[in-house]
């Protein structure tokens, strides 16, 4: 009877101030495990061993393999941005601008935005899988008994591929933007080759180079490191590697977006001082 009393099957309920608290908690614990991970793995760097045969394979896993992908999203996103924009330099008898036009929204935004999501989607959900698929198959526990450190082996190899490979893609992304914008321009505007790249390499000044390939710095170090983090915090077998897979593409192509503008909003205060 004293089982069935209304007060006690109260009392043994938690509140919602204890749920709401308990999963801030959580919150709190994922991102600083997220934050010792991110650190750890650029801290292997300066210290030995360093294992260069998984980096290169990472490198060309990354960068090779998402080539393709790349270049193909690259090429047609500068022949749209004439196609939307001919209407109007036309219009305005200002088609000579194409080429401005195109070179600045590449390289400043477009090309590292793209390129960051693109490579997100295929090899953050890649790093989650496979490292996901390891620690449920206690291959990282064998690692770790076999003295070898999971984050120096596994990570570290990852993160300095993808940070290294990203600004690379993104360099390669914009000049084929500027191929596929100049052969739309050419046939629709019928401008010249001359023309075209001439404003096109005039309009960009070196702040643009700089921000237009410092920002897949960052955008490689974001989503290496949390495509690596879903993966070694899976839980749950292979429906928590699932899980981990689309956790990982998600919330790297949304950190890519949220750090982006603040990236822009400095280096834009950077370039007005003269930096």
């Amino acid at each position: 009877m004293a089982a069935s009393d209304p007060k006690l099957m109260n009392a043994a309920e938690p509140s919602a101030t204890t749920l709401i608290a308990e999963a801030l908690k959580r919150r709190v614990l994922m991102v600083q495990d997220y934050t010792l991970l991110a650190v750890r793995s650029l801290s292997n760097v300066f210290s030995a061993p360093h294992y260069l045969a998984d980096t290169l394979e990472q490198m060309d896993v990354i960068g090779v393999g998402s080539l393709p992908i790349v270049l193909l999203v690259g090429f047609f996103i500068g022949a749209v941005m004439v196609l939307q924009t001919s209407s109007q330099f036309e219009r305005f008898g200002q088609t000579a601008l194409t080429g401005d036009v195109v070179a600045l929204a590449l390289v400043r935004e477009l090309g590292p935005t793209i390129t960051g999501l693109l490579v997100a989607g295929r090899n953050a959900s890649g790093m989650a899988s496979e490292l996901g698929s390891m620690l449920v198959t206690e291959q990282v526990d064998a690692m770790r008994a076999m003295g070898t450190d999971p984050s120096r082996k596994l990570v570290t190899p990852r993160v300095v591929a993808t940070i290294l490979m990203l600004p690379l893609l993104t360099a390669m992304s914009d000049f084929v933007g500027l191929v596929g914008g100049f052969i739309v321009a050419s046939f629709e505007l019928r401008l010249s080759p001359v023309q075209y790249w001439t404003r096109a390499i005039q309009a960009l000044e070196f702040s643009d180079l700089m921000q237009g390939l410092s920002k897949p710095v960052f955008f490689g170090f974001i989503l290496s490191t949390v495509g690596c983090y879903k993966g070694l915090t899976v839980r749950g077998g292979t429906q928590g590697v699932g899980r981990a897979t689309t956790g990982a593409v998600v919330v790297s192509s949304v950190f890519i977006i949220v750090a982006n503008f603040f990236l822009t909003r400095v280096m834009l205060y950077l370039a007005r001082r003269g930096l």
